[in-house]
C-alpha cells in the first residue's frame, strides 16, 4: 500500500469531485482517479461511488477516513520536524497575496538567491490562505485582518496602504460621467470592498473583478477609478491619485510560520530575509503617489 495513494484518498474525500481534487493538487484528474482505484485494490475495499455529480464515499469509506486523517497530520508532524532538524539547503515554500508575488516579491528575491544560492524559494501566488498545519506551505504573508488556527505563529511586519487611481480624462471628469472599478461578489465581505462601497456609493461602476491586476489594467484603460495598492503603481503607467477626503486606507502585512519549522535555518533565513525587504520597503508599501500637479479630489 502506497502512502502517496492514502494522501489522493484523503484530497478526493475533502474535495468531494474529481476536479476538484486535481485542482488541489495540481494534477490530471485521471491521476486522482487511478490512485485511488488502487487503494482500493490494494485494501480490496469499495472506498466510494461513482456519481455523475461526484464521487462519494461509501460507508467503508466514512469509517476508514478519520484514519487516513491522522495518518496525514503524523506525515505532515514528521515532515516539519524533520524541516526543523534539516541543513541551510533546501526548498522552502512560501505562499502570498497573487498581487504580492508579482509586483513586489518576486523582483526583490534575487539577494536572497545571492546570499543563500542553496535555497529554493517555491513562491505561491494564492487568493486563499495556505493551511500550514496540513504543511500546504512553510511561510505565509497576508494582508489584512488574520485568523490561524491555535498554534501558528504570526507577526505584523509592515502595513500596505491603497489608494484610488485613474488616469487623468477619468479623474477630470464631471461627477456624473466619472466611473469606478469594483470588487465582485466573491469580494463581498472584505475590507477593500467595504471601504470601497462606503465611499464610492452611488456611483457607476463599469467594471468588476476580483483580481487586483485586472483593476489595474482597468484603470490604465480609463476604464473607471481603481482602488490598488500602492506598490502596484509603475512608472509611466498613466495613473494619478485620486481622493475622497477619507483618512488613508492601510491594511496590516503579516507573516505567519508553524513554530516546527522555525528551528530550519533555511526558513529562519527565508523569513528574516522577508522581514528585512518588508520593512526596508515601507514607504513603497505605504506612501501614495504624488500627482505631478494638484492632487485631484471630488468635486
Amino acid at each position: 500500500m502506497d502512502w502517496q495513494d492514502i494522501r489522493y484518498f484523503l484530497i478526493l474525500a475533502q474535495g468531494g469531485s474529481l476536479s476538484n481534487a486535481a485542482r488541489g493538487l495540481g494534477v490530471e484528474h485521471t491521476t486522482i482517479a487511478r490512485r485511488v482505484s488502487a487503494l482500493e485494490t490494494a485494501l480490496d475495499v469499495r472506498l466510494f461511488d461513482r456519481l455523475p455529480r461526484g464521487w462519494r464515499l461509501t460507508q467503508d469509506g466514512r469509517e476508514l477516513l478519520p484514519f487516513a486523517e491522522n495518518l496525514a497530520a503524523s506525515a505532515t508532524s514528521f515532515e516539519r520536524r524533520a524541516l526543523g532538524a534539516s541543513s541551510l539547503a533546501g526548498t522552502v515554500r512560501v505562499s502570498a497575496p497573487p498581487v504580492l508575488v508579482t509586483h513586489f516579491l518576486v523582483q526583490r528575491l534575487a539577494k536572497l538567491a545571492e546570499k543563500h544560492p542553496e535555497v529554493c524559494v517555491d513562491l505561491a501566488a494564492e487568493r486563499t490562505e495556505a493551511n500550514l498545519l496540513r504543511g500546504d506551505a512553510e511561510i505565509a504573508l497576508r494582508i489584512g485582518a488574520v485568523e490561524v488556527p491555535p498554534g501558528l505563529v504570526v507577526r505584523k511586519v509592515g502595513s500596505v496602504g491603497y489608494g484610488l487611481y485613474g488616469t487623468l480624462e477619468r479623474l477630470a471628469a464631471t461627477p456624473s460621467a466619472r466611473a469606478f472599478v469594483g470588487f465582485d461578489d466573491t469580494m463581498r465581505g472584505t475590507a477593500q470592498k467595504q471601504w470601497l462601497e462606503a465611499r464610492a456609493a452611488g456611483e457607476r461602476v463599469t467594471f468588476r473583478s476580483n483580481d487586483l491586476l485586472a483593476h489595474y489594467q482597468a484603470a490604465r484603460a480609463g476604464l473607471g477609478i481603481a482602488l490598488l495598492p500602492h506598490f502596484m503603481l509603475e512608472p509611466g503607467d498613466g495613473l494619478l491619485p485620486f481622493t475622497l477626503g477619507d483618512a488613508p486606507f492601510e491594511r496590516d502585512l503579516s507573516l505567519i510560520v508553524h513554530p516546527d519549522v522555525r528551528r530550519s535555518q533555511r526558513v529562519t533565513a527565508d523569513s528574516r530575509y522577508l522581514r528585512q525587504v518588508i520593512q526596508s520597503s515601507a514607504k513603497l508599501l505605504t506612501t501614495p503617489r504624488k500627482s505631478a500637479g494638484r492632487l485631484l479630489t471630488q468635486r
